[in-house]
């Protein structure tokens, strides 16, 4: 079993017997867990449901690529031995593509050297196998209040983002490089959104100056973010809307 008797929560009979099916819950915090072994899935699952997270299962690890590249969960709890590729070969890959989810290994392979290498590839958290469940869920909570305190200062529109207090950007996890202009029109536009906003208030807010018809300021640098961030093979996300200015939208 998974999660040890020992300073542990009790699980109710029922919850503890029950097979869980992939969650469509909408619920705000989105884990995915990963276990070869379908009793530790429902352990841990029955765990993390009665703490009131939506969860959704995997036992292999091209699954939880295709599962966290399609779903945007707030935690990914994957055991390192799972079939397929290992759970250290996905989190390389994941974190490859700049995809920054959270990770707790909650592993069988317990020597230090498998607990340095797993936090070495990019995981947040490792816990042996057995845990108590206490621990586990006040890891799990560690690791989501972390993550919340970095969103706190990020705006997010699709899968683009704006950290506020270093002015980076990034899409789909790669970054882009931005000037101080283009950083604040992309904040202006992503506060924004999807409201469209005309040229004279851009000026007015980004530029602090009062519109002059004739430039053509607003368009040149709404160019030079559409360079940067509408890139071949992503969806547009800046609009012009005819009458209207400009949007930011998926």
């Amino acid at each position: 079993m998974t999660v040890s008797s020992e300073s542990s929560v009790r699980l109710p009979q029922k919850a503890a017997n029950r097979s869980f099916a992939p969650s469509t819950s909408t619920a705000i915090t989105r884990i995915l867990l990963a276990d070869p072994d379908l009793k530790n899935r429902q352990d841990v699952g029955s765990l993390l449901k009665l703490e009131g997270y939506s969860v959704d299962f995997a036992s292999d690890g091209d699954e939880v690529l295709w599962l966290a590249e399609a779903q945007p969960y707030n935690l990914l709890i994957l055991e390192v031995g799972l079939t397929g590729k290992d759970g250290l070969a996905v989190v390389r890959q994941l974190r490859g593509k700049r995809n920054l989810c959270p990770v707790i290994f909650l592993s069988e392979r317990g020597t230090v050297e498998d607990r340095v290498r797993g936090l070495d590839i990019g995981a947040d958290e490792y816990l042996v196998k057995p845990c108590a469940s206490v621990e586990l869920a006040a890891r799990v909570r560690a690791v989501l209040r972390r993550e919340r305190s970095r969103l706190s200062h990020t705006l997010r529109v699709a899968d683009l983002e704006l950290d506020l207090v270093t002015r980076c950007a990034s899409r789909a996890g790669g970054q882009i490089p931005l000037t101080n202009r283009e950083s604040a029109l992309l904040e202006f536009l992503m506060t924004h959104s999807p409201r469209p906003v005309s040229k004279a208030l851009i000026v007015e807010r980004v530029w602090e100056q009062y519109f002059d018809s004739r430039t053509n300021v607003v368009n040149v640098y709404v160019n030079y973010l559409r360079r940067k961030i509408d890139l071949p093979g992503f969806p547009p996300l800046i609009h012009t809307l005819r009458g209207a200015g400009f949007a930011l939208r998926p």
